[in-house]
């Protein structure tokens, strides 16, 4: 149990931070020619080298609602697992859309009509995109969950090896009925829970995924840097997707890194982790009110190197802070995950 405690609470506290980060960076990825160019790459690196931090959290629940033991009972999957993120969802999809009118120049209701009459296929706000594709994955986990309650593991093998296939052939744009994006997303499931129980944590194997995952990162960089180099303009091809390859080997280093490493957590620094993973889905979705004003005054000047860290921590904190707020009344803890 302290495994998998201290484990889940690193792998949340991580990936959350990691999601910041890429939000702060943003205004900086077009930038190319208009800042210097250090600046630049050093936004567009740190962007290249967090694109693992969704596919974490996806990750984690394949990893903790796969290995359950418990028998299947689908109203309390409805209401439990499936209705306490849909709801909260809907709720701040309403609010989103309506922060979306605002700007550094007013209200503009129109933009929020907009962007609610669009928001069946497009996300009212950049972050909720998440779960546009998160969401329709809990429709799967039952299947997955039957397979590993039969003992049949060799059967989530295979998937994953075939999954592992087809985002390699996504990442270098060869396409077929493998571009389904629910396909492209569900092998993250089984995959989290094969690395959480049937991955041993031996230092030759953590030594592998380490490797691994630094030449996905390493390569990521390198691919996105040259390509927007040569073209003159910030592109990325298909390799800061959530649904390919080498995000898929970064993800699953991050996920066997926290689960070796955190044993190794003092106990007060483990406090702190524990306090951010029991918020990490609050500060998700709180993050972006307390980024609002960098974005639309445009407070971002300066070297990325520090803005980034320090929007991170004024949003991160902040969002922390009132997701905590909000935990402490029934009337209002539902409203987060």
């Amino acid at each position: 149990m302290r495994e998998r405690v201290q484990f889940f609470d690193l792998l949340r506290c991580v990936a959350a931070v990691a999601v910041i980060a890429i939000h702060v960076l943003a205004p900086y990825r077009h930038e190319l020619g208009v800042i210097p160019f250090d600046q630049w790459a050093s936004a567009v690196s740190i962007n290249s080298v967090s694109r693992w931090a969704v596919p974490v959290f996806i990750l984690i629940t394949g990893a903790l609602l796969l290995s359950d033991k418990r028998d299947f009972d689908l109203g309390y999957y409805m209401k439990r697992r499936l209705g306490k993120v849909l709801v909260p969802f809907l709720v701040w999809s309403l609010f989103y859309a309506f922060l979306s009118g605002w700007t550094a120049q007013g209200f503009n209701g129109s933009e929020v009509t907009k962007v609610l009459t669009h928001s069946y296929d497009h996300p009212t706000y950049y972050h909720l995109g998440f779960f546009y594709y998160f969401i329709p994955l809990y429709f799967l986990i039952p299947f997955f969950q039957a397979t590993v309650k039969h003992g049949n593991i060799e059967a989530l093998v295979v998937y994953v090896l075939i999954w592992l296939v087809t985002t390699g052939l996504y990442l270098f744009g060869i396409n077929g009925v493998w571009n389904l994006e629910l396909w492209l997303y569900s092998g993250y499931l089984p995959l989290g829970y094969l690395l959480y129980k049937h991955v041993p944590l031996k230092s030759w194997v953590v030594n592998s995924f380490i490797w691994l995952g630094i030449f996905a990162l390493l390569i990521t960089v390198f691919m996105v840097l040259t390509h927007s180099i040569e073209l003159g303009k910030y592109t990325v091809g298909r390799w800061l997707s959530y649904k390919t390859l080498n995000v898929v080997a970064a993800a699953s280093m991050i996920f066997i890194a926290c689960r070796y490493f955190s044993d190794y957590l003092s106990a007060g620094a483990h406090k702190v982790v524990a306090l951010i993973s029991q918020h990490s889905l609050g500060i998700y979705l709180l993050h972006p009110i307390f980024l609002w004003p960098m974005k639309a005054y445009g407070w971002h000047e300066g070297h990325p190197l520090w803005v980034i860290p320090m929007w991170v921590v004024l949003s991160g904190g902040g969002a922390l802070a009132l997701s905590y707020l909000l935990a402490q009344s029934n009337k209002t803890k539902w409203l987060l995950p």
